[in-house]
Parts: C-alpha cells; sequence; structure tokens
C-alpha cells in the first residue's frame, strides 16, 4: 500500500535536522511524527530541552520548534506494510537542501540507520554535517538516550536556552 510522510517542520530558526526514515503506521494515524507512544524520541527531546512531555501534535511542533530543531523524514512516499525500516519499498526521498535554505542548520541527526543509509546515498555531499544516531524506536534495545543528548549538546554548541 502506498503511503505519503509528513511535511517538514522547521523555521528560519532551526539548528539541527533530526531526520528519521519513514513514520510508523501509528504516526501516520496521529498525522504527526513519532506518534507510537513507545517511541523514545518524545521523552529524549523533552528531557534534553528540560521541557514537559509534549502530549499533543500543537505541543510537539511547540517543542521542536521552541528547541531550534527541525523534524523531517528521508522518505516522503513508499510503498509499505506496517511500521519496520525493511518494509520500505518504491521509496522517493527527499531532498534536504529545502530546509538547509531556509534555515542555518549546523549538523543532520538520522534517527536510526536507514534514515543515514538514504541520506548518504541522497546527499553524499553533506555527509561531513551528518550523523547516525540510534533509533529511537521501541524495536531497537540498543537505545542510550545520553548519545542523543550528546550530539544534541555538539550540535548546539552550548549555546541552546534551556528553560528556566
Amino acid at each position: 500500500m502506498r503511503a505519503e510522510g509528513f511535511a517538514p517542520v522547521f523555521d528560519g530558526e532551526s539548528r539541527v535536522l533530526i531526520l528519521g526514515s519513514f513514520p510508523s503506521v501509528k504516526s501516520r494515524a496521529e498525522g504527526f511524527y513519532y506518534g507510537n507512544p513507545q517511541n523514545r524520541f518524545w521523552k529524549m527531546l523533552a528531557a534534553y530541552l528540560q521541557a514537559p512531555l509534549p502530549k499533543t501534535v500543537e505541543e510537539k511542533r511547540e517543542l521542536v520548534l521552541r528547541g531550534r530543531i527541525a523534524l523531517w523524514d528521508m522518505v516522503c512516499s513508499c510503498d509499505i506494510e506496517g511500521s519496520a525500516d525493511d518494509a520500505i519499498r518504491e521509496a522517493q526521498t527527499v531532498d534536504v537542501r529545502v530546509i538547509l535554505g531556509h534555515a542555518p542548520i549546523r549538523c543532520v541527526l538520522c534517527n536510526g540507520s536507514k534514515s543515514y543509509e538514504l541520506f548518504a546515498e541522497r546527499h553524499p555531499e553533506l555527509l561531513g554535517m551528518a550523523k547516525k544516531m540510534p533509533s529511537t524506536s521501541p524495536a531497537n534495545p540498543r537505545y542510550r538516550e545520553e548519545v542523543w543528548h550528546r550530539a544534541l549538546a555538539e550540535a548546539f554548541c552550548g549555546d541552546f536556552p534551556k528553560n528556566p
């Protein structure tokens, strides 16, 4: 079944682009990124930003923008059954230069191997600004929150305004 991804979330203040592979079934049902409540993404990001855990799509959108983070997935459209990255077929990938042309992105954090693999194939000239991160998916037993926090801290070089 052909499925469509989401539009990117970013603004002119976005400094870090977090790229997933493609929205899960639960994310597609919610209509926003990382919609599976078992996915660690929102918990990890809220902890890093010292903010309350966002519950609604609007709260999630506000959190990433306030945190100067952009969100997108490498696949904008594909044939897929279920949620597994291995199930992605006939993928149409995005051009991240759409965001890079409108926001001062310092680095790209690829949420998982598939995202990084697709990024490397589509944008080899930008690999110097990309980092493969452990997937926040509940299916990833090797996930470590401190790896994400360290990468975000390095990307922002200490200039992120934390919540009081």
